[in-house]
């Protein structure tokens, strides 16, 4: 539903999401499907959905492995598409440079 303008080098995504300050609309049911790149970002009127993290020197539980594989599962789908993006912008910039 967004996407943001490409940043160069090492920013932490965390901190790019925050600079693009977003605001969701309450009328929206959004579930933002994300990475522990985000950990702690937690925007209004949105359901935050993020595998768990195995707890230091503890495993997970059974549910809450088969959460993660599920999370994983749609996670895979969304980066396959934001992969896409990226190689259509590279293209788009290829095509352009050689006009």
């Amino acid at each position: 539903m967004y996407l943001s303008k490409a940043y160069n080098g090492t920013t932490h995504d965390k901190k790019l999401a925050d600079d693009e300050a977003l605001i969701f609309p309450e009328r929206c049911v959004l579930k933002l499907y994300q990475d522990t790149g985000y950990q702690g970002y937690n925007p209004d009127n949105v359901t935050v959905i993020q595998p768990m993290k195995k707890p230091k020197g503890k495993e997970l539980n059974d549910l809450q492995k088969l959460a993660n594989k599920a999370i994983s599962s749609k996670r895979v789908i969304i980066e396959h598409a934001i992969g896409g993006v990226k190689v259509l912008t590279q293209l788009a910039e290829i095509n352009l440079s050689s006009i």
